[in-house]
């Protein structure tokens, strides 16, 4: 019987401080019989030291003897050209590596030899998955930094305080985009005191919010359900695109809320889609000075705010603070990382059998994770 080698490289994109796997993952694979190789310097953004993954059993490598010993190269998000290029014919790629954003990475991997295993293309369906949804546990990170950033940047108090100088009023929330971001921004901003409204294209999110102790915002301009439109439940368990007279619709009857709110938290994305536009310029400019808005689907592809730029905070000549904030997991790297690791140790122990990497296209799992591609 074989032993499989797998190896976690160093993230190289900007600010990317998450690393594959954690010093107890390593243990854990180790106890399975994987090999496990570790990039020199890999963890270092997420505060796990070299000597901390020897300790745990790994091999702390260069990365060129890590690409020329592991059977399965582990990263986090897309590899940079320098990491595609390493990886040779039969080695097998498992990440965020957003196959749908950039099919033009995945074929070129394949032209080469190489299998891809995109996380991010699992079903939120496959209950026996639940372990293995490194989009769930990373959105989760996002939701919770979004609420407290928030709150960092907010220059009055979220909850209400009776005190000698007065009352203070709490803060009004408004989250847009109930899924698992969302509720995890909802969930924080209700503990930290502030009176919560969320909105999500998908009805059924409705109970969710409201279970979290936040009011559902009933959006009347939206066409009805009878109508067959304005329901946001798409495949795989994320939302739909909606069409451009659905949003349309939607920002204009979002304008007004926003205006009246003192924080705005955006989570709403669609995979492979660009994310919906649902915060004009004219909303935010609508806003009254001390505000903040967090666009959590910021980034490259556009995001849920018209004025958000990527990994910037700007604040506007009508004083409200907009900030570009998609890559939120980064900044709670040691947290995201470790709930990533955990979701590669549980697809590694569904992948591995009897000493091998197995991609078995006749498996749900893998069949989702590879995009149908045989193995």
């Amino acid at each position: 019987m074989g032993t499989v080698t797998v190896g976690a490289v160093r993230g190289r994109a900007p600010g990317e401080r998450r690393v594959a796997l954690v010093p107890e993952a390593v243990t854990l694979l180790r106890r399975d019989g994987i090999d496990v190789l570790v990039e020199t310097g890999a963890g270092a953004g997420a505060w796990f030291a070299d000597a901390d993954y020897a300790e745990a059993g790994a091999a702390v490598v260069p990365s060129q003897e890590l690409y020329a010993r592991a059977d399965a190269v582990l990263c986090v998000g897309p590899p940079d050209p320098g990491t595609a290029e390493s990886l040779r014919a039969g080695q097998v790629l498992i990440g965020l590596l957003e196959p749908l954003r950039r099919p033009a990475l995945v074929s070129a991997l394949a032209a080469r030899g190489v299998r891809t295993v995109s996380l991010d293309l699992l079903p939120r369906t496959l209950s026996r998955a639940q372990s293995m949804d490194a989009l769930t546990s990373q959105a989760n990170v996002a939701g919770y930094k979004a609420a407290v950033l928030a709150a960092d940047t907010y220059g009055r108090f979220f909850p209400m305080l009776t005190t000698a100088a007065g009352t203070v009023r709490p803060a009004q929330v408004l989250v847009l985009g109930a899924g698992v971001a969302g509720l995890q921004a909802i969930a924080t901003a209700r503990r930290l005191g502030a009176v919560v409204t969320a909105y999500d294209v998908r009805p059924e999110s409705r109970e969710e919010v409201q279970s979290l102790g936040a009011r559902f915002l009933d959006v009347a301009a939206l066409p009805t359900r009878e109508q067959g439109a304005g329901q946001g439940a798409g495949q795989g368990g994320y939302a739909r695109e909606l069409t451009e007279s659905e949003q349309r619709a939607q920002r204009a009857a979002l304008d007004a809320h926003i205006a009246r709110t003192d924080i705005v938290i955006t989570t709403a994305q669609v995979p492979g889609r660009k994310p919906p536009l649902l915060v004009t310029a004219a909303a935010v400019r609508a806003m009254r000075s001390g505000s903040v808005v967090v666009d959590l689907a910021a980034s490259e592809f556009g995001g849920n705010v018209e004025l958000s730029e990527p990994d910037r905070t700007t604040v506007l000549d009508n004083g409200v603070t907009v900030i570009g904030a998609g890559r939120l997991p980064s900044a709670m790297a040691t947290a995201a990382s470790t709930a990533y690791a955990r979701n590669l140790v549980a697809l590694l122990r569904h992948l591995v059998r009897d000493g091998e990497l197995v991609l078995d296209p006749a498996d749900e799992i893998t069949a989702a994770l590879t995009g149908g591609a045989p193995a």
